[in-house]
């Protein structure tokens, strides 16, 4: 799970690419779909799981705590489950690896359960602050012994029956609200999540296919979720869509090498995820959604994506929650548009597996981009989609989206001048959430060859 020796690549810039492509399963939905078929009875059935590190990791500690989860030949996933309840106690520490999500959910999970877990991660997790989340569950009645600052390791001991609540939350933040919800599987009474803005609803949309009661109404504080407790979960087939975050930076790579055209094939297109497609599009991306179709009670379709000339642009903040993990990438697409972008309201990017403002601004900046980094965002001014000089090593921070993003920027860098394009100082994160992407780029180029 931890990388301690880095895996340099270089990025060489790229001609057209070409050619179709299908983007690994949906990260959120990938790690919901294992919690949620571990807390049924019986036996559930997952396609198109994503099968990178991060949801491993979120695998193993569902087996740790009693399910049996094993993967077919056919690269189907099935899922005994142990009930709402019956979690068991892990005989060691859960290794949570890079997986931010994978922690802050199974917190949730093991809140409300008479266990005690301790969870660990690499370096970079152990960085990440848990304490939006160690709050309300700790009004749940869950006991948290963490490192200073609400980081890892930290070891959770559960409370049955748990304490309902009623929570607002501090930021937007659909771990925080997922972990509550979670933990409310196994509270007696009602659960309660506001969220002020809303953001990505896989797991309401997922617990209620498993048969959890959960209601979602608008209300002059925002969105009030509900779950009633000591649910139980009937096992599901499941399909997982293609990631929208991980089509996200062959969207953005189809848009700023001349040339190209590209099809994404079965991206998930939650409204709640899709802010990126969006924003490109009022940069003047030409993305174009082809057979729309309905994939386990999430929208989906392929996405036919060709070079277009960029406009620089103010993002709209509201914006910000549905595309929150995809700014690293538009970042390298505004730094192709013609003009200035502004690109706010992303203060939660600084808290992510490293502070991507910081990252993305050394990053671009280093490979030839006229960037200004502000508190909450960017300011960048664009090329007018001329190459960037590139020649840079790249410092990736042990973050598989900056080092995705800047392979990316990589594509369109000048050709043929001394140390062109883009060296990553550790490749090595990708594997996390996209094992494929770099052989699905060079299965692109190879396409426009």
């Amino acid at each position: 799970m931890t990388h301690p020796t880095p895996i340099p690549r270089e990025i060489q810039p790229s001609g057209p690419l070409k050619g179709r492509v299908r983007v690994p399963g949906d990260k959120s939905i990938s790690h919901r779909s294992l919690m949620l078929s571990a807390l049924a009875v019986g036996t559930s059935r997952i396609e198109g799981l994503l099968e990178g590190e991060d949801v491993l990791a979120t695998a193993a500690a569902m087996r740790a705590m009693g399910a049996t989860i094993r993967r077919g030949d056919d690269a189907v996933w099935h899922v005994d489950g142990v009930g709402v309840g019956g979690l068991l106690q892990p005989a060691t520490a859960l290794e949570m690896g890079n997986s931010g999500t994978s922690t802050r959910l199974l917190m949730g999970l093991v809140a409300s359960h008479p266990i005690t877990a301790t969870f660990i991660g690499d370096a970079s997790l152990s960085k990440r602050p848990m304490g939006r989340v160690i709050t309300p569950l700790s009004q749940m009645g869950a006991d948290v012994t963490s490192s200073p600052g609400g980081r890892l390791p930290l070891m959770l001991r559960g409370l049955c029956p748990a304490i309902p609540i009623t929570y607002t939350l501090p930021v937007a933040s659909a771990q925080v609200k997922s972990a509550i919800l979670l933990a409310g599987l196994n509270t007696p009474g009602i659960t309660r999540v506001i969220e002020p803005i809303a953001t990505r609803d896989h797991s309401e949309r997922m617990l209620r296919g498993f048969g959890a009661t959960v209601t979602v109404e608008p209300s002059p504080q925002g969105r009030i979720i509900e779950i009633t407790g000591e649910a139980e979960l009937t096992p599901q087939a499941i399909v997982v869509p293609g990631d929208p975050s991980s089509a996200a930076f062959l969207v953005v790579a189809a848009t700023i090498v001349p040339g190209s055209d590209v099809v994404v094939e079965n991206v998930g297109l939650n409204p709640t995820r899709a802010g990126l497609f969006t924003a490109l599009r009022l940069m003047g991306a030409s993305i174009e959604e082809l057979n729309p179709r309905e994939v386990g009670g999430e929208p989906v379709a392929d996405l036919r994506v060709r070079h277009a000339a960029l406009t620089g642009i103010e993002i709209p903040p509201d914006l910000a929650p549905s595309m929150i993990d995809e700014y690293p990438v538009l970042f390298v697409a505004a730094a192709f548009a013609t003009g200035r972008t502004i690109a706010r309201g992303a203060d939660e990017l600084r808290v992510k597996e490293s502070d991507r403002i910081a990252a993305m601004a050394a990053a671009l900046g280093a490979a030839g981009a006229r960037v200004e980094e502000v508190e909450d965002g960017m300011i960048i001014d664009g090329t007018g989609g001329d190459p960037l000089p590139g020649g840079a090593t790249i410092a990736t921070l042990l973050d598989h989206r900056i080092a995705m993003s800047m392979a990316v920027a990589a594509l369109h860098c000048r050709k043929g001048s001394a140390g062109a394009g883009i060296t990553l100082d550790d490749a090595s994160p990708v594997a996390t959430s996209y094992p494929a992407f770099f052989d699905q780029i060079a299965q692109l180029q190879s396409g426009g060859a």
